[in-house]
């Protein structure tokens, strides 16, 4: 049996699937954080036990095909880095090469099975890319929470904490999202909000913006206010990247869920825009079409990635 193998690994969870040649997913893992800009070595051993659980019982020599979407990919050039992926396909027993692109790349796929076109990501980080038969030419933002990842989770979640900061207006805050803040923080005035701030990892402020696009959607008003700026902020974003020689996906839980950022973004989008679908599965599609014809590709990312994909293959 022809197997292949497909990658999503960012700074939160690495996924792995494995799919047969007529497109079907026989196999799924998942582990901890897998982009090795931030996680270094410890990026490719995450990777490899995902990789390792979703091959199971399978013979890791029927793997003919492999792709690994990898947020940070450019590090790969560092050699210890490269080694230490090696030494982890190794121990999976793949005997085959394992083309790593960006994740950016993946996420795309995921969407179309264009060659070219633009994809804006917002989960966790936020970062905008074109891609120019399956490589990223460019990209906008990106940056990380310090510097940049504007519209994204962490921004959303840290723009709330902010505003509920400058604002707080007495001992308690009674109501909405800034009550509701107040008591995922376990605080009661302006002085400990900034205190629990101060002693958390960016992560928990990703970890509030479920909770801010829930109260948008009830209609709290600081909410409202702070995923239409997310969806405007990641527009513009998009929009530096200039005018996409293709398609148009939209990836990441922001914009793959129906949240308020998602529909305030394709409000705001001069054209229309596809969803992603899971990038690891996009990834898989990538080995895929290394081994197959451009019509069977095309059936094959309509089977596994299009709107009338079979249900059984859908993933999250």
């Amino acid at each position: 049996m022809v197997l292949v193998l497909g990658v999503d690994a960012g700074g939160t969870a690495s996924r792995a699937v494995v799919a047969t040649r007529d497109g079907t997913v026989v196999g799924r893992g998942s582990a901890g954080p897998g982009n090795p800009t931030a996680a270094g070595t410890a990026a490719a051993r995450s990777i490899g036990a995902a990789v390792r659980e979703a091959l199971g019982e399978h013979d890791p020599a029927s793997v003919r095909s492999g792709v690994a979407g990898i947020a940070g990919a450019g590090i790969m050039a560092d050699p210890g880095i490269s080694a230490a992926f090696g030494v982890e396909w190794a121990r999976c027993g793949l005997t085959c090469p394992v083309t790593t692109v960006g994740d950016a790349v993946a996420a795309f796929a995921a969407g179309t099975s264009a060659p070219s076109g633009a994809v804006l990501i917002a989960g966790t980080g936020a970062v905008a890319a074109r891609i120019d038969d399956w490589c990223v030419s460019r990209t906008v933002d990106g940056l990380g929470w310090l510097l940049g990842d504007e519209g994204s989770g962490m921004w959303l979640g840290l723009q709330a904490v902010r505003s509920i900061a400058r604002a707080w207006s007495g001992p308690t805050m009674d109501a909405g999202l800034a009550a509701a803040i107040a008591a995922r923080a376990g605080v009661i005035s302006c002085d400990e909000l900034v205190h629990w701030a101060g002693r958390q990892q960016p992560a928990a402020f990703a970890a509030l913006a479920p909770l801010v696009c829930a109260y948008a959607t009830a209609g709290d008003a600081l909410a409202e206010r702070l995923t239409v700026e997310a969806a405007t902020r990641l527009v513009a974003t998009l929009g530096e990247l200039g005018p996409p020689d293709g398609p148009v996906v939209l990836a990441g839980s922001l914009l793959t869920n129906a949240t308020p950022v998602r529909t305030a973004v394709l409000a705001t989008l001069a054209g229309p825009a596809g969803t992603g679908q899971d990038p690891a599965i996009g990834a898989a599609w990538l080995a895929l079409r290394q081994i197959t014809g451009r019509e069977e590709a095309a059936r094959l990312h309509r089977r596994m990635l299009g709107p009338d994909r079979d249900e059984s293959l859908a993933g999250t």
